[in-house]
């Protein structure tokens, strides 16, 4: 059984209660889709927690690829804010061996990425969207495993056929759910969407601390707390 762990965020509590959930599940393997510390009140911890799970398959995501190169990332004062503050806590060694990691991964079934196929940044929706079929190109896979988007779903893209699993985000959820998501995948092929419960607002706190004030950590801040995708 496969445990698919997306969108960490630095958010230790919630990463700790996912698994102590799963603990007693017997996962056997996880996946590790990218964006493991960025925006998050505990990088470091964080880190070293998903380093100590057995038989993990890690692919980088945006995250990782902006905290190695911030100007490849949005030309936004606050996301370039929080991207300093986690690249000061891991050090640069940390950051070169996560942006490292590879893209994309063979996963039970078909594939995973953090994002899509072509991109770590465009994503796919609980909907359909017109954008799927370019995102879909050239895709031969059964089941494509994605996160990015903070929403955890299971569909079907027509007419391709490919089933699109979206396990969410352990950290910061953007459904209006502030519990953290994740998936199961049995051995038998079938998903599992999972929600744990942790105490969000602590979570929430911690991050205000380590901002020091500065307005990324605010905005991560109420992220959490409301579970949505706030700008300002």
């Amino acid at each position: 059984m496969w445990g698919m762990l997306y969108d960490v965020h630095g958010n230790l509590p919630a990463l700790e209660a996912v698994l102590a959930e799963a603990r007693p599940l017997k996962v056997d393997s996880w996946l590790l889709g990218g964006d493991f510390t960025l925006f998050g009140g505990w990088p470091v911890e964080t880190l070293a927690l998903l380093r100590s799970l057995p038989d993990a398959t890690w692919i980088r995501g945006n995250g990782e690829r902006w905290t190695a190169a911030p100007h490849a990332a949005p030309p936004d004062e606050n996301v370039r804010a929080a991207i300093a503050h986690t690249a000061a806590a891991l050090g640069n060694e940390e950051v070169a061996a996560l942006a490292a990691l590879p893209a994309g991964a063979p996963v039970p079934g078909g594939h995973a990425w953090h994002a899509s196929p072509v991109s770590d940044v465009q994503g796919f929706l609980p909907e359909p969207e017109p954008q799927d079929a370019d995102l879909l190109a050239n895709v031969d896979d059964a089941r494509l495993v994605v996160g990015h988007t903070h929403m955890p779903f299971l569909r079907v893209a027509e007419p391709q056929g490919i089933e699109i699993l979206n396990p969410g985000s352990v950290g910061m959820p953007f459904d209006g759910n502030p519990r953290a998501a994740w998936a199961l995948v049995h051995d038998d092929g079938t998903v599992e969407l999972r929600r744990t419960r942790y105490d969000h607002a602590a979570a929430a706190r911690r991050v205000r601390e380590a901002a020091d004030g500065a307005r990324w950590g605010e905005i991560t801040a109420q992220r959490i707390e409301r579970a949505r995708f706030v700008t300002r």
